[in-house]
C-alpha cells in the first residue's frame, strides 16, 4: 500500500535517491547525480505556499509530486505540477496515488483554477496518466530541454478545475 504525506526536511536523503534514478531525472528537468546537500537546501527553502508530497511504500519514499503556485498576481489562479517516481516503482500506481492526493488538495483546499505541466512527448505512460486525470495537450515545445545529449520536445498540458467552487447560495 502506498501512503502519501507532505515532504519534510528529514526526507532529503530519500528524495535524493528517487531523483538519482535515471528515469526520474531524465523525465524531469533534474540533473544526474543530485546531492544530499542540494535536496536539504531545496526542502529547507521550499515555499510555504507550495505543496510537496511524498509517496511511501514499505517505509521508503518512492516518489514525489509538487504543486508550485504562480507568484504573479494575475496568474495566482494557476499552478505548475511536477512529479518524479523512482525507476523501480514506475507502473506500480505511485503516480496515480500522488496525483489523486495532489489534485484533491488543489481542487478542495486551494484557489487554483488551472494546473499546468510539461511532459516529454516520448513519455507515453506519463501522458496517459495525466490524461486520465483530465489534463489536455495544449501544444508542443520543440527542442525544449537537453536530455541524453539531444534536444527533446515536450507537450504543454493543463487541466482546469473540474468543478469550480461556488459561493454559498445566500451570496449568489
Amino acid at each position: 500500500m502506498i501512503h502519501i504525506r507532505r515532504a519534510e526536511l528529514s526526507d532529503a536523503a530519500q528524495i535524493q535517491r528517487v531523483y538519482a534514478s535515471s528515469g526520474a531525472y531524465a523525465g524531469t528537468l533534474q540533473l544526474p547525480h543530485p546531492s544530499l546537500d542540494m535536496w536539504q537546501e531545496k526542502l529547507r527553502h521550499f515555499p510555504a505556499e507550495d505543496v510537496l508530497l511524498v509517496a511511501i511504500y514499505d517505509g521508503v519514499i518512492v516518489g514525489t509530486a509538487g504543486l508550485h503556485t504562480e507568484k504573479k498576481q494575475r496568474r495566482a489562479h494557476a499552478a505548475t505540477l511536477g512529479i518524479g517516481v523512482a525507476d523501480s516503482f514506475t507502473g506500480r500506481g505511485v503516480g496515480t496515488a500522488l496525483l489523486t492526493e495532489l489534485l484533491e488538495f488543489a481542487d478542495n483546499w486551494l484557489p487554483i483554477l488551472r494546473i499546468e505541466l510539461h511532459v516529454f512527448c516520448d513519455n507515453a505512460a506519463a501522458v496517459h496518466l495525466y490524461q486520465k486525470f483530465g489534463f489536455e495537450i495544449e501544444g508542443t515545445h520543440r527542442a525544449h530541454a537537453l536530455r541524453h545529449g539531444s534536444y527533446a520536445d515536450v507537450y504543454s498540458m493543463a487541466r482546469l478545475h473540474p468543478r469550480q467552487p461556488l459561493l454559498p447560495l445566500h451570496q449568489r
